[in-house]
């Protein structure tokens, strides 16, 4: 299926017209009210499991005055909220949601500066002066980092990573290790964009072991999850 992307202009028409399904249009336009008329369809389940609502993306401070009405909705109505962030905003945006957000999960994935910034675009000094500001907040954080093969899987930067929540960041709960998924790669076929990592396999189930074992040195609250291969 090939779409002109300079003739398309989002309309969704083709989606509406399409017999087949084929087409769809993902994504929808939400109130603060009627968003939270939908969450509160499964707070029983929150109360039973002990969880609740978290606020992802892509990347939901991208949406911050929604946020700014929303969670105090949530909040109201007696709903735990998590926010799924890369830290990467200007710290008076955090801060002015702190009273509303039970739990953060907080992206750290490459320590040096140098490296964070050839393959993630930008600096890493704000994100990891943001994640000792929550600390400081005692919010409850998730730190999450995904191993990407080449990028973040070295035993030298896990290492860094746990030293860096050790001595910084006291109120981390857990730290989930994200094996690599390609499961990305279909979505920007369909968005006509290259893939960079399109031949790069999944880790291997023993690799993820070793980085998890390095892991758990310094954080023993350190977990991982995802596919992998099995030798």
């Amino acid at each position: 299926m090939i779409i002109n992307r300079e003739r398309c202009n989002l309309c969704g028409e083709c989606a509406l017209a399409c017999p087949s399904a084929a087409l769809e249009v993902i994504g929808a336009c939400w109130t603060p009210g009627k968003l939270l008329q939908e969450l509160l369809k499964d707070k029983i389940f929150y109360e039973t499991s002990g969880g609740g609502v978290t606020f992802s993306g892509g990347e939901p401070m991208q949406q911050l005055d929604f946020l700014c009405e929303v969670l105090p909705m949530c909040k109201g109505a007696g709903i735990h909220v998590a926010l799924d962030t890369c830290g990467a905003f200007p710290w008076e945006r955090y801060e002015c949601l702190l009273m509303f957000i039970d739990l953060v999960l907080l992206d750290l994935k490459i320590m040096d500066a140098r490296r964070h910034k050839q393959a993630v675009g930008v600096s890493n000094e704000l994100i990891l002066g943001n994640a000792r500001r929550f600390a400081e907040a005692s919010v409850p954080i998730w730190v999450r980092t995904p191993i990407i093969p080449g990028y973040s899987d070295d035993l030298e930067n896990i290492a860094a990573i746990g030293s860096y929540i050790n001595q910084y960041l006291p109120t981390v709960e857990r730290w989930d290790l994200l094996a690599y998924t390609n499961l990305g790669r279909p979505k920007y076929h369909r968005l006509d964009l290259s893939y960079e990592l399109e031949d790069v396999p999944l880790m291997h189930k023993h690799q993820m072991e070793t980085v998890h074992q390095q892991a758990i040195r310094l954080v023993p609250t350190a977990r991982w999850s995802g596919a992998t291969l099995v030798e």
